[in-house]
């Protein structure tokens, strides 16, 4: 059955046959803008229904909402922005009430059923979503070098993207068919950017105690500078999941999109996503969606008593640890013994892990997952 869509449907706004036709046919005579690859999934998710009940890219009433009560005009919870951002000279060549054609590496993939253009205020709308306006957040740096006109209004597909992963792809509605198919009636959605270490084996195994069926959503497209490339991550959980999970009880599928590194705001929106997926759980964990100390380690586990109409169970979960002493994964709530038991989950463990699977830090990862990892010859993102 899994959860009702956020908003009460989902949207589907892929056009046709007849109707993708129609829209080409038009092409010549509408003003073109090209996208980004990071926009282009954008309108991707939104026409498919992974964003529902958005139908298109923010105006700026919509816009103000978001930021300022972390809800669309209507009162629904809705706490990241999703906007589509120009230069002035494309945003020159838009007029509002037309539509505009949007492509991809010169090919027709989409329409804007243009309704607003209109300037905005970067720190502003830094210091709403991320807490600061410091240029090393991330996302800052990302908002900063938008360009400097909004533009609002619903989108179609007409063409959804190549991507590598394709194969790996469910939208919205194929998931819920998969769902349905397997008998799940309750789901849990993992959110990851990063390859499985055993503490997210134990959290996602503890919250497959209580449900249905588990989803692994990782999310394939920008990530900052050290992050796992998006490929190490797939085959990552492949060799976890080809190992340690029962076929019929865990789904893998990738969510195509940029990280914000917004922290509770995001793990909001990433609980939303996943609703729409039909979860009707999702886990969140320490530093959810953080960068750096920019966020207190809990805070996207705080913000949910913000929105009890969310629709959506969160799981709570601490950091995970391997304690000496109680030979396995534990955590502050199960493990009785002192800090100087336990083998935390630090970056540079994992590396060593990874690099050398000798002493303590091998038991902190799967062999199969080192060994995959290892094989690859740069994992990191370097850009």
């Amino acid at each position: 059955m899994g959860a009702i869509p956020h908003g009460g449907r989902l949207i589907d706004r892929v056009l046709s046959g007849d109707q993708q036709q129609e829209a080409l046919h038009r092409a010549s005579s509408l003003p073109c803008l090209e996208l980004s690859e990071e926009q282009a999934c954008q309108v991707e998710n939104l026409a498919t229904g992974v964003y529902s009940p958005l139908e298109g890219f923010l105006t700026q009433d919509a816009l103000m909402s978001v930021l300022e009560r972390m809800r669309l005009p209507g009162g629904l919870p809705w706490t990241i922005p999703i906007i589509l951002d120009v230069d002035r000279r494309a945003a020159a060549a838009c007029e509002e009430g037309r539509d505009v054609l949007l492509t991809y590496q010169g090919r027709a993939m989409g329409l804007l059923h243009l309704k607003d253009a209109y300037g905005y205020d970067k720190p502003t709308v830094c210091r709403q979503v991320f807490g600061t306006d410091d240029g090393a957040h991330p996302g800052v740096r990302r908002v900063l070098a938008m360009g400097d006109t909004l533009l609002g209004g619903d989108v179609d597909l007409i063409e959804p993207l190549d991507t590598p992963f394709a194969s790996r792809h469910l939208t919205p509605r194929e998931a819920r068919v998969l769902f349905t198919a397997k008998g799940w009636r309750t789901i849990v959605g993992f959110q990851t950017r990063n390859v499985p270490h055993l503490g997210h084996e134990y959290v996602q195994k503890t919250a497959l105690t209580f449900v249905d069926g588990l989803f692994i959503n990782p999310v394939v497209g920008p990530k900052k500078r050290g992050d796992f490339r998006d490929e190490v991550i797939l085959a990552a959980y492949d060799a976890l999941l080809r190992n340690y999970y029962l076929k019929d009880r865990a789904v893998l599928a990738v969510l195509k999109t940029g990280m914000y590194y917004a922290g509770p705001r995001e793990a909001i929106f990433h609980a939303i996503v996943r609703k729409n997926f039909g979860c009707t759980h999702f886990i969140v964990g320490r530093d959810h969606a953080g960068a750096g100390h920019y966020y207190s380690p809990y805070a996207a586990q705080e913000i949910f008593d913000e929105f009890p109409d969310l629709g959506i169970t969160p799981l709570f979960f601490t950091a995970f640890f391997y304690c000496r002493r109680c030979q396995g994964m534990a955590n502050e709530k199960t493990c009785p013994h002192g800090e100087q038991d336990r083998l935390a989950f630090s970056g540079s463990k994992l590396r060593d892990a990874i690099v050398q699977q000798t002493g303590e830090s091998a038991l902190l990862i799967r062999p199969e997952v080192a060994d995959t990892i290892r094989a690859v010859d740069n994992p990191f993102v370097t850009g």
